[in-house]
């Protein structure tokens, strides 16, 4: 591993005017960029420690909850509010990585990670994410991991977390500081596609530090619920995940909220999914319908043609654990 420094700034401000700086990462929970430090993927000058910063707090607001982004995903996913409020985060939540990772991963270092790929860990093989211009490994190469939306002939690659799923179909906006001052992000705005720059993961402008995420109230913690289909039940991540929350009033569904893992290089929001629901009876025929809307558009690539199959049955089984019929 390559030498670097380590710095710890006192203040958020203080950090912000380091973080942009060529060479620089921050470093919270750290579980997925010393993976990548340690495989040379990525090599940064300096490591910027913020885990002392005061953003860790995880509260109700007058029109939702705020999380902070150095809120540990293990104390999100047992926070009172978020389980009686947004139980489909806390499902997520726990449906990622394994009890130690959550225990030292933030809500924030969350959002950054990067794709677990195969060719992009593999220093030997061509990546564009890694070494744009190179190629895409997985294109030609053992690709059942990949995605069937969204991709480009750049890269092919898919976002591996769960809780970014959860967040997407919530409609959850992303709270971003830099140097110009506060922004704020939609969620399903805030990770990329691939296009022709893989390289870059997210709409997160240089020298911007995530700060929190805000879920707006919602009619769906009676009627949510997380599926993810992966190879081992212990620690794996997903071949197709679905996040999936209703709002039912008397057998009809008055609201949908859609989004899937596993399929794309963000999460994957099922927009006509949800339209073709409202109004509808909550039946598996209801299901199945939006399921078969959901997939218009998808393309597989050889060693990953089981999800056209798997991807619409998941849709279906996690719609019909939200509304109770199994």
């Amino acid at each position: 591993m390559k030498q670097f420094q380590f710095v710890r700034p006192a203040t958020q401000q203080a950090a912000i005017a380091v973080i942009g700086k060529p060479g620089t990462k921050i470093i919270a929970g750290g579980t997925n960029l010393v993976d990548l430090m340690k495989r040379g993927v990525t090599a940064p000058d300096k490591l910027v420690d913020i885990n002392h910063l005061p953003l860790n707090t995880i509260a109700p607001t007058k029109t939702g909850l705020h999380i902070g982004a150095l809120a540990l995903n293990s104390v999100v996913s047992e926070n009172k509010t978020v389980l009686e409020k947004q139980p489909l985060l806390s499902m997520a939540l726990k449906a990622g990585a394994s009890p130690q990772l959550r225990n030292m991963a933030t809500v924030g270092g969350n959002m950054m990670q990067r794709t677990r790929c195969t060719y992009f860990y593999d220093t030997t093989m061509p990546c564009n994410k890694r070494e744009p211009g190179s190629g895409c490994g997985a294109m030609e190469g053992y690709n059942r991991m990949h995605a069937i939306f969204g991709a480009s002939e750049k890269c092919i690659a898919v976002h591996p977390s769960d809780m970014c799923v959860a967040l997407a179909a919530l409609d959850a906006t992303v709270i971003v500081s830099g140097k110009k001052g506060e922004r704020r992000i939609p969620f399903t705005e805030f990770h990329r596609l691939p296009g022709d720059h893989p390289e870059w993961d997210n709409h997160l402008a240089e020298g911007e530090l995530i700060t929190g995420v805000d879920i707006p109230d919602n009619n769906f913690a009676k009627n949510s619920y997380y599926l993810k289909v992966r190879d081992r039940q212990s620690y794996a991540f997903a071949l197709v995940s679905v996040a999936a929350a209703l709002e039912i009033d008397n057998g009809t569904i008055r609201k949908a909220s859609l989004a899937m893992g596993g399929v794309a290089h963000k999460p994957w929001r099922l927009t006509e999914a949800e339209k073709s629901l409202i109004g509808k009876p909550v039946s598996e025929e209801t299901f199945k319908q939006a399921a078969e809307i959901a997939m218009q558009g998808a393309k597989a690539y050889g060693n990953n043609a089981f999800k056209l199959k798997l991807a619409p049955a998941s849709i279906t089984e996690a719609l019909k654990h939200a509304a109770g019929l199994v």
